[in-house]
């Protein structure tokens, strides 16, 4: 598994090089190949290809959808600050943990269900994104199109802390910009002919503040400013740049109403919004409840403690779980995932692809 897993890493395939996605691609397509299963590439559409794969001889019964993405945040070349080694129980390298190491996992739960001649009922069919990062943007059409006919999905994040949790619930996310205009002026002489847009969007920088809800888990964000032209003109525009995270599909509905519904409070003054909620929340749900056992019961058969857990950040689960069932986080455990300190936890690799192999061995879901 470390030297796949290795190798794969050696494979850069940052987000916004499509084309140098084409040698990781290569290499599970490979894999899969000599799995048995057929592997189809789904044009990206400005971006990388996906990578759609299912057995050669499937047959007409239930699928369950395993999910990954190839790429990474990490730019060509940065391996060689951040070179692929092994320190002890840890491998180092950008992309090991997010999220390379769960399609290793994926990969040898599935050659060992292979090679001990066991077949799933449900059908396990894989689709391996190119652009996760930076939204799946042109994969969301393939991810809904999938996980709607899918009786579950299972997807090969990675674990949440040290304690390697599974993810049950997730944040949804949204983006916004707020442009405020108003009138330049000059500062010295006529100052009161001008209407400044950075006075107006300091009021909408303290409305939108008091959106936060931390018992309900909303959290809203100005992590950018940006106005104005000189010291001595009354600025005539500024702007400011705003992250979303809600953990339910109303508190979604309600923070987007929130900011939508921004007014100036100067005559003259103009408030433009631009941006929406982006990712849904994935919500504890009865069938995503339903999923959660069937790991608890799989965790127990191999001896394995297992823990649960809610997450601000986003990922495709957000997307599946408002189709299907949908399990997060069962990636590798480690640290630093976006950070220079990226590693993976060695001796979880073989765990978690046993336990994913387990749940992949489970029967079609009852309704909940």
């Amino acid at each position: 598994m470390v030297e796949l897993l290795s190798r794969l890493a050696r494979a850069e395939s940052p987000s916004l090089d499509p084309a140098s996605q084409r040698d990781a691609f290569a290499i599970l397509a490979a894999e899969l190949e000599a799995l048995g299963y057929r592997v189809r590439a789904l044009a990206g559409a400005g971006a990388g290809d996906h990578l759609y794969a299912r057995p050669a001889r499937r047959g007409s019964g239930p699928y369950q959808l395993v999910v990954g993405h190839l790429d990474t945040v990490w730019p060509l070349g940065s391996t060689e600050e951040m070179p692929v080694r092994r320190e002890g129980d840890l491998l180092y390298g950008p992309g090991v943990l997010d999220m390379k190491g769960g399609l290793v996992q994926a990969l040898f739960a599935l050659r060992t269900l292979r090679e001990l001649g066991v077949e799933p009922a449900v059908t396990p069919v894989l689709l391996v994104t190119s652009d996760e990062e930076i939204g799946s943007r042109t994969s969301l059409r393939w991810l809904e199109r999938l996980a709607a006919g899918a009786d579950r999905a299972l997807i090969l994040e990675a674990a949440f802390g040290s304690a390697g949790a599974l993810k049950t619930a997730r944040k949804g996310t949204g983006w916004f910009r707020i442009t405020v205009r108003g009138r330049a002026a000059h500062a010295g002489v006529s100052p009161e002919e001008g209407l400044s847009a950075i006075l107006e969007l300091s009021h909408v920088i303290q409305s939108l503040f008091a959106l936060n809800d931390p018992e309900r888990g909303v959290t809203v964000n100005v992590g950018q400013v940006d106005g104005g032209l000189r010291p001595n003109v009354v600025a005539p525009v500024a702007q400011a740049l705003v992250d979303v995270r809600v953990p339910t599909r109303q508190a979604a509905e309600e923070v987007e109403a929130a900011i939508n519904a921004l007014r100036p409070t100067v005559p003259g003054v103009t408030i433009e919004v631009d941006g929406r909620m982006t990712r849904p929340p994935m919500e504890a749900t009865p069938r995503n409840r339903l999923l959660w056992d069937e790991a608890v019961r799989a965790a127990g058969r191999l001896g394995l403690p297992l823990a649960q857990a809610t997450v601000g950040g986003a990922s495709d689960g957000n997307y599946t779980s408002m189709y299907t069932a949908t399990l997060d986080g069962l990636g590798p455990v480690g640290e630093g995932a976006h950070a220079h300190h990226e590693h993976v936890v060695v001796p979880s690799l073989p765990e978690r692809a046993a336990l994913l192999a387990e749940l992949l061995l489970a029967g079609p879901l009852p309704r909940p």
